[in-house]
């Protein structure tokens, strides 16, 4: 166990105080989920800073990592969908949380195949993370209704666009793969 792989268990041990601390009958409570989600996030871009840095890249820290990262994202998202009630929440939730379980079953896929660098994560899956992940920071700051609220919603919108096209990015690097032409 070393400290990278430490930052990574945190992100898991965050995921249900998130969920305990935005239920709380408190007004500070959206803020504080913010600031726990920000914590999260942080440790996610520092974990995999310091095990490059310090050389500590181990294959727990590298199986957990993408792991904790979907696991907290679907969390929040799914407490802002039941908190806001929208079809604009909604369909962007449905769309970044189900992109998530096709590529990391894609990755999966490709590494049996010995291809998985064809799918390795791109600059455009890094701004589409950014961007979701100061969707989710905002929308978790607010309650619904909120002229800010609605700057995360339209945020998040964009990150299911971006979402979007980085699977397709993502499909047509491995389509030779899923589709092979017949010889």
């Amino acid at each position: 166990m070393n400290i990278p792989n430490l930052l990574t268990l945190l992100r898991l041990v965050l995921i249900p105080v998130c969920i305990g601390v935005y239920y709380l009958p408190f007004e500070w409570s959206y803020i504080a989920t913010s600031a726990l989600f920000v914590v999260a996030a942080v440790t996610d871009w520092f974990d995999g800073y310091l095990a490059r840095k310090w050389n500590q890249s181990t294959p727990f820290g590298a199986f957990l990592d993408p792991v904790a990262d979907k696991l907290i994202v679907a969390a929040a998202l799914i407490i802002l969908v039941e908190n806001y009630h929208s079809i604009w929440l909604t369909i962007p939730a449905v769309i970044i949380i189900g992109r998530e379980i096709v590529i990391s079953a894609l990755r999966e896929w490709m590494a049996e195949l010995g291809s998985r660098a064809s799918v390795a994560v791109n600059n455009l899956g890094k701004i589409k993370t950014t961007v979701q992940m100061v969707a989710i920071i905002i929308l978790l700051s607010q309650a619904p209704g909120s002229v800010i609220g609605y700057v995360g919603l339209v945020s998040l919108q964009l990150a299911s666009v971006l979402t979007l096209w980085s699977m397709i990015v993502y499909l047509r690097a491995a389509w030779s793969y899923l589709m092979p032409k017949a010889s």
